[in-house]
């Protein structure tokens, strides 16, 4: 029998059947008033989930064309700025920048640990000349189930006083408390499959009034990704291009499921997802790639030994896909997501198909049904 998938990957993340009816409808028209009238409320409502009064722009891409559009608008050629590189997604973010003939100064830490912020701090206490334009970060990186130190770096960033920060929050906005407003955060990138609970395509770029003053200056080449072009747009419930109409429809749809739940049962529910499962973990006696103090709220990273050939067995017995591991982590670690459109439910179901599948690989360091019990107390 073909069963249902399961995606438990930090993306794409589960879509509610409400927002796959709204994908299956009829398209309408991008200029027509039934969807500038759709396009004002979702803008309100993404301003709602950034926690903003600025602006927050929809761009035709994934969350990597967001980050770069989050660079390219509010720097120049030759700029100097600060990237921190973590893991997979912050190493790209250092080559985006180089591409673009940015002077680019990395902020390391090893895969799988945190991003230090006094690195940044004494970078950036030591730029007294203020020639340090931008500080570049991952907020969740995705590679390894980190989440980096945001409020403590951009404290770092606001006390240099020139300086922008440039936020990848691709899968922790929508299941971390990303205040925007209230941390005073300037260009914050993410992506419709994540968090917002819909299919690739669509990338989200919030940005400050102080980004908006750089954006006057910066020279670097850009015009489908001109983010002010998107600007005029978006304030006539418009978009300067052709976009992907049924996206936003199943957006406007998720964002309303969004605001029905309320920003501090998401949060909430995310944690305590990531609570259960990485006790299920300790449970069955698997090492997890991060550290308590730094686990994001949207992915759980796992060590184990021919860690595809588990996952291989997850999809073809349970229809249960797992993330692998990147770059050197190939076949080292298995990523679970749980992010966006994931209940409790699906947790311990994976738990359970998990707990089957590890000795068909090898493993029988645990004792049967503790990984479940293990989650089902952090649930009750």
């Amino acid at each position: 029998m073909d069963n249902k998938l399961m995606l438990m990957i930090p993306g794409p993340t589960p879509v509610p059947e409400a927002a796959l009816l709204a994908l299956a409808k009829h398209p309408i028209g991008h200029r027509s008033g039934e969807f500038s009238s759709m396009m004002a409320e979702v803008t309100e409502n993404l301003k709602w989930l950034h926690q903003t009064t600025s602006d927050v722009l929809m761009l035709n891409v994934s969350g990597t064309g967001a980050v770069e559009a989050g660079i390219i608008n509010f720097l120049s050629a030759g700029d100097r700025v600060l990237v921190g590189n973590n893991g997979k997604f912050g190493e790209r973010w250092v080559e985006v920048a180089q591409a673009f003939g940015l002077n680019v100064e990395t902020i390391t830490a090893e895969w799988g640990k945190p991003l230090d912020p006094q690195k940044f701090a004494e970078v950036l206490e030591a730029d007294t000349n203020k020639e340090i334009k931008a500080v570049i970060i991952t907020h969740s990186e995705t590679s390894t189930g980190v989440i980096n130190d945001l409020e403590t770096i951009n404290s770092h960033v606001k006390k240099h006083g020139q300086a922008l920060i440039i936020v990848d929050a691709v899968t922790s906005l929508g299941a971390y408390n990303v205040n925007v407003d209230g941390l005073g955060l300037d260009v914050v990138a993410s992506g419709s499959q994540k968090g917002y609970m819909i299919p690739p395509g669509l990338g989200f770029v919030s940005v400050s009034p102080k980004a908006w003053e750089a954006y006057k200056t910066a020279t670097l080449p850009k015009y489908y990704l001109d983010l002010g072009k998107y600007r005029k747009s978006t304030a006539k419930n418009t978009t300067p291009f052709t976009p992907p109409v049924n996206l936003i429809v199943a957006l406007h749809t998720t964002l309303g499921m969004m605001k029905k739940e309320g920003l501090e049962s998401i949060f909430a529910r995310h944690e305590r997802q990531k609570n259960a499962t990485r006790a299920a973990m300790k449970a069955l006696n698997l090492p997890l790639y991060a550290a308590d103090e730094c686990a994001s709220p949207a992915i759980t990273a796992v060590e184990i030994a021919e860690a595809d050939k588990l996952r291989s067995v997850m999809k073809k017995r349970f229809d249960i896909a797992l993330a692998g591991g990147q770059d050197h982590l190939s076949n080292k670690i298995f990523r679970i997501g749980h992010l966006g459109f994931v209940c409790d439910r699906d947790i311990l179901s994976c738990i359970a198909a998990l707990e089957v599948a590890l000795p068909q690989v090898g493993y029988d360091n645990f004792t049967p049904g503790a990984g479940i019990a293990a989650a089902a107390k952090v649930f009750s």
